[in-house]
């Protein structure tokens, strides 16, 4: 007998459907009840066997975070999950340390159809819709409570739909990235943006990064994450920011010697999906992918905060000076830097507002 393959699973081929229907009915006119009953299991079995057979959707996840950090092992959560939930239904596949797209890249290819999902900052959305730069601000998420209230709300609530309209893109939860800190190569005094004037300071590598950088009161300098190890060692770099897990599964603090307590950016990832990939899932199919993501970060989220707070005193028994600066100062320099750019010339009016009053 000949078959197909199709997106519904396995069809008798057309030219011997209608025979087999006839076949079948007349043999269930013929045969006892047994037999009857047997028939009706084979039929019973192949239609198993075609809902069994319907394609995998592949769901390829590419982040420039590294196998140890707590957004890998989170993408693995979402793969666990989804396997319990839609048994066979989706391969998962993680692509960790910027292996399948570099850093910045992935937006992009999701929208080409070269990439399912990633994880995005909202430093990549703003690259396309330069009003999200208000999302990449220093110190306007106060804590991590907050971010999830900001984005859990009517505020998330028409970002998602803005950027699924515009850029082909569905965000599917909020993950807490952690707050940044900055690391040096080596130790310096540094209380106020002003000490840290000629520090070449690592950013990824777009100028809403760059910017922020700047308002630190540093070089900013554009550099991959894969490199960011060499560069602290070589000295092609003097510092670099990132959440203190970050410097910790990344090893980065093998090759720093102070961590400044700045805390100039609470700062999150968007897990995603391409429009298109998402329009082809079933209603139901959708709900138990955001079920998945929303436990993949509540994973995330909790070992993040937990490890933020117990990571102090792992630096310093490493030997690196842990320094805390003149917070307010940093946070009046770099918000009248904001809001003297043209960044916030761009910003949705009103917006800053609303984010500032989320209680």
């Amino acid at each position: 007998m000949q078959l197909v393959s199709g997106r519904c699973g396995i069809l008798l081929h057309r030219s011997h459907a209608s025979a087999v229907q006839r076949h079948a009915g007349d043999s269930m006119l013929r045969f006892p009840a047994m037999a009857r009953a047997s028939m009706i299991g084979v039929f019973l079995l192949l239609a198993l066997v075609a809902v069994s057979a319907r394609a995998q959707t592949v769901l390829r996840i590419s982040t420039p975070a590294v196998p140890d950090d707590w957004h890998v092992k989170m993408l693995y959560v979402f793969k666990d999950e989804l396997a319990k939930t839609t048994p066979r239904r989706f391969d998962v596949q993680v692509h960790h340390s910027g292996t399948l797209f570099r850093q910045g890249a992935e937006a992009v290819a999701m929208q080409r159809g070269n990439l399912e999902m990633a994880l995005l900052s909202m430093q990549d959305v703003a690259r396309q819709l330069p009003e999200y730069s208000i999302f990449t601000a220093g110190y306007l998420i106060r804590d991590p409570g907050h971010l999830q209230k900001v984005y859990g709300g009517p505020i998330g609530g028409e970002v998602r739909s803005r950027i699924a309209e515009a850029m082909g893109i569905e965000l599917l939860q909020v993950v807490y990235l952690g707050t940044r800190q900055l690391g040096l190569r080596e130790p310096r005094k540094v209380s106020t943006p002003a000490d840290l004037a000629g520090v070449k300071l690592r950013m990824p590598g777009s100028k809403e990064w760059l910017f922020l950088g700047q308002a630190l009161g540093a070089s900013a300098t554009p550099l991959a994450f894969p490199e960011v190890y060499l560069g602290l060692k070589t000295g092609t770099i003097d510092a670099q920011d990132n959440p203190l897990p970050t410097l910790k599964s990344a090893k980065f603090y093998e090759v720093t010697k102070q961590i400044v307590l700045t805390g100039h950016l609470v700062d999150s990832l968007q897990l995603a999906i391409a429009e298109k990939t998402w329009q082809a899932l079933s209603p139901a199919e959708r709900a138990q992918v955001k079920t998945a993501a929303a436990q993949a970060a509540q994973f995330n989220d909790e070992n993040r905060q937990r490890e933020e707070k117990e990571l102090i005193e792992f630096f310093r028994a490493q030997g690196i000076a842990v320094t805390t600066p003149d917070v307010d100062a940093f946070r009046k320099t770099v918000q009248a830097a904001y809001l003297k750019s043209e960044y916030a010339q761009k910003w949705p009016r009103g917006l800053l507002e609303r984010i500032n009053a989320v209680r």
